[in-house]
């Protein structure tokens, strides 16, 4: 269970299932750049935990006591927008899809998942991507969140979203099309401009006719149209 990541993973679980926590807790914490810092029973104490302890992934189950996961989801982004939440449930329903993203969510992941995809989920959030479990990929592009420099990982993603009807006819430079790729693979306009040997300030103008070529307002929905329309 090697990662090439050098940096810690500070993970808090928000579970009302101590059998549940107590498995998270040992599959995690023998990745050894992912360390559980933290865990909570309930919506009020997990909120709690995480303005004391700042984590770097909240990993939270939707059906929590009293206040549930989407009400503490919403209270974590409001009071620290920038602390990554996965959600981990059961709920496959779109309704639950919708508002997890939609209030902010960075990942959406079923309980049925492996301890290593979990890992891989918890590791491409914290570097700024996306991760929803392949059941539900198709109803999160429906409703994907619309963070600000925020790449998307659709894990298992329906092939069938590279067979859009949609028009495709959409010019891109040999240059945009390098950048468009490297912005679906999650880089920041730093490593874009790294990788390609630019300013960061080129980069960012690449980016910004991306996204007016592509009609579309932000870097996700960039990528969702990229990968619908079989642009990278």
């Amino acid at each position: 269970m090697e990662s090439n990541l050098q940096s810690i993973i500070k993970v808090i679980i928000i579970e009302d299932y101590k059998l549940t926590r107590v498995g998270l807790r040992s599959s995690l914490n023998d990745f050894k750049n992912i360390q559980v810092i933290g865990e909570a029973s309930s919506g009020e104490e997990g909120l709690e935990k995480v303005f004391e302890l700042k984590p770097d992934i909240v990993l939270m189950d939707l059906g929590l006591p009293k206040m549930n996961g989407l009400e503490a989801l919403e209270q974590i982004k409001k009071e620290l927008p920038s602390c990554n939440v996965i959600v981990l449930t059961s709920h496959e329903r779109e309704e639950e899809v919708t508002a997890s993203l939609g209030l902010g969510a960075k990942g959406y992941c079923l309980k049925d998942i492996t301890p290593n995809a979990l890992a891989e989920a918890i590791r491409n959030v914290a570097q700024g991507a996306c991760y929803i479990s392949p059941q539900v990929s198709d109803l999160a592009l429906k409703a994907f969140p619309k963070p600000g420099n925020t790449s998307i990982y659709l894990n298992g993603i329906s092939n069938s979203l590279n067979n859009s009807n949609e028009n495709n006819k959409i010019l891109l430079t040999e240059r945009e099309q390098e950048v468009l790729k490297l912005l679906v693979d999650g880089k920041s306009n730093t490593e874009i401009a790294s990788e390609l040997i630019v300013s960061v300030h080129t980069a960012k103008a690449h980016v910004c006719s991306i996204l007016q070529k592509l009609c579309v307002e932000d870097r996700v929905q960039a990528a969702v149209k990229a990968i619908r329309q079989g642009l990278v």
